[in-house]
């Protein structure tokens, strides 16, 4: 973590995580401007409130397939992604390309690693779940072949292998559910990397603007005709038995997820 000596009254609380100072340009093949909305849709209306404004950033194209199977890479950096809460890495593959992928904790430069089914069981290496040792964690977990990985990507986080059989590998999400995913589907061995991501303290109103994040209004101010919550004299109650959303829709408890969604089968237990 770095903290910061109290020169002003935001500074006193303020900290940050230790990004890595590689002293190279990031790849340019590998990075392009996303247009920002800001929260609006194709008529121009705002679909997703509090968005805006925030930094000029570029996106870093990250591999999260890794799909050069049997080819060895070796980490040239690690290096800050604006679009990503964790570490991502430069490598370096034996045929001359260059790609970025999802760092995991303890990956230093210089480090050699390999994505293929009979991959050495390192921390970084890429292979199919059912070779995996019971109890080790992984993360950028595929669900479903070639469609490179989709689960466990942010700072810290590690699914743990629970069990392997029936052509299923049971894993424990950090969510704290457990669920059934193919054992031939590919996984990075670890957790990814900035485990202090969640320690941040953002300090001051400002820094929350340039990472695009306009203010958000309790309803509980707001006047009756703007929200559910709204009206009262001085610090009054919700005033509805249930708690809801600026729409009046009812939230707090209620299920969302799809009755027939198709992966519902793969669950085991649901998280708490």
């Amino acid at each position: 973590m770095k903290n910061y000596n109290p020169t002003t009254p935001s500074r006193r609380q303020m900290s940050g995580a230790g990004y890595p100072k590689t002293g190279s340009k990031p790849i340019k093949s590998l990075l392009f401007r996303l247009p920002n909305k800001a929260g609006r849709n194709f008529q121009g209306r705002i679909t997703t409130r509090h968005q805006g404004g925030g930094h000029k950033q570029l996106y870093r194209l990250v591999d999260f397939k890794m799909d050069k199977i049997g080819v060895r890479g070796k980490v040239e950096g690690l290096e800050y992604d604006p679009y990503r809460s964790g570490i991502i890495a430069r490598i370096l593959y034996e045929d001359g390309e260059r790609r970025y992928i999802l760092a995991p904790q303890g990956l230093k430069e210089g480090a050699k690693i390999i994505s293929a089914e009979d991959a050495p069981l390192e921390t970084g290496n890429r292979t199919v779940l059912k070779r995996i040792p019971v109890g080790s964690f992984v993360y950028n977990i595929e669900l479903g072949a070639k469609r490179g990985g989709q689960l466990v990507r942010s700072a810290g986080l590690g699914a743990q292998i629970l069990a392997n059989g029936n052509g299923y590998t049971e894993i424990k999400l950090p969510s704290g559910e457990i669920r059934r995913v193919g054992w031939l589907n590919y996984g990075s061995i670890g957790s990814v990397s900035n485990p202090e991501h969640s320690l941040v303290v953002i300090g001051k109103a400002g820094r929350s603007r340039w990472l695009n994040r306009r203010p958000t209004v309790r309803g509980k101010v707001m006047n009756p005709r703007d929200h559910p919550y709204g009206g009262g004299e001085g610090k009054t109650k919700r005033g509805t038995r249930r708690p809801k959303t600026k729409w009046g829709k009812v939230t707090g408890g209620r299920k969302t997820r799809k009755r027939r969604k198709w992966s519902n089968g793969m669950i085991i237990k649901r998280r708490s």
